[in-house]
């Protein structure tokens, strides 16, 4: 059970705006990164030109295409042998999911999101990002052991008493 510090003529609970407040960064993130990312492009545009920038834009995004399939294609290689020698594949496995990231980072014009996407390419960025995730982050272990079987254990047999023909009607058979 789950103890609550409630003021009941307001019916806001204390855990309530807790939980609210946990998840207020990712409505910071959804707002300080587009800002971000349009002064970026200002200063920037600004300084350089504005058919450099966007070019610029446009050679990360295919760059960054390159990039992500070459370490997907790796980083795939690399699961298909730690299953094959039966060893844990969780680290590939986050690896290849900070590439997806990577990919989509990159794929979004941006040069805060450009350059946050060709860090996760680099695989010491990501092992670093790897070892603060897997000591920061509670994760739940599920074990796939069997129970031994009862003796005892029971069976029902499930009887159809009712049945009832259906025919399709007006379909001709072919």
């Amino acid at each position: 059970y789950e103890i609550r510090n409630c003021d009941w003529s307001s019916d806001v609970c204390s855990s309530d705006l807790l939980i609210g407040a946990k998840n207020m960064w990712l409505l910071l993130l959804f707002i300080v990164v587009p800002v971000l990312e349009i002064w970026l492009f200002i200063i920037i545009g600004g300084a350089i030109g504005t058919y450099i920038t966007l070019s610029i834009i446009l050679l990360t995004a295919i760059l960054g295409t390159f990039l992500v399939k070459a370490q997907g294609i790796y980083v795939l290689k690399e699961i298909q042998g730690r299953l094959n020698e039966l060893k844990n594949p969780t680290e590939p496995i986050v690896h290849g999911a900070m590439i997806l990231f990577a990919g989509a980072l990159l794929l979004t014009p941006g040069f805060f999101t450009d350059s946050v996407g060709f860090l996760l390419l680099i695989p010491g960025v990501r092992s670093v990002t790897f070892s603060w995730l897997k000591n920061n982050l509670k994760f739940i272990s599920v074990s796939s052991e069997s129970k031994p079987h009862s003796s005892t254990q029971s069976y029902t047999d499930i009887e159809i008493t009712d049945y009832k023909e259906v025919r399709q009607i007006g379909r001709a058979h072919v």
